[in-house]
């Protein structure tokens, strides 16, 4: 499974969604450029030395991403969306896209995507946190795909 981040610019919630990436063996890759160096202090004291143990793939861009893995099912996470989540049949090997967090992606992004869904929400907000977005979608896409349960045995085994 993939979670792409599309220009984030929010040092700690990159930090937690690679961290979270360590932790259910998730495959995270950065779309630059970021907001903030991956040398900032707030984005090293919450990744702290989970990003060792990640899998981060960098793209210089958009178009370099898309170009690499053209094969690939590319899912836009969007408040935009009409579709639902958890009503959504993800694959083993989707790539879950999540946009900068002050702007989302950009509308020539959307219009190229056939796949996108949203978390449900109150009619009052506007959003959550991208990484609170990646633990919910993620933890759905894993257990329709049954990969929690092979990521549980492989840790039994060591």
């Amino acid at each position: 499974m993939h979670i792409v981040l599309y220009k984030p610019d929010i040092p700690q919630n990159t930090a937690a969604i690679i961290r979270l990436g360590a932790c259910l063996n998730l495959n995270i890759h950065l779309i630059e450029p970021c907001g903030f160096n991956l040398n900032d202090s707030r984005f090293k004291r919450v990744v702290m030395d989970y990003a060792g143990l990640s899998k981060i793939v960098r793209h210089n861009s958009f178009e370099s991403f898309k170009k690499k893995y053209k094969k690939s099912r590319i899912v836009l996470m969007t408040t935009k969306a009409k579709k639902l989540y958890h009503k959504f049949k993800f694959k083993k090997n989707d790539m879950l896209l999540f946009g900068k967090e002050s702007a989302g992606v950009p509308e020539e992004i959307h219009k190229i995507l056939k796949n996108k869904i949203k978390i449900p929400m109150n009619k009052k907000t506007r959003s959550l946190n991208v990484a609170m977005s990646v633990a919910i979608v993620a933890s759905e896409a894993l257990r329709q795909n049954n990969l929690l349960k092979w990521l549980h045995l492989n840790l039994e085994k060591k």
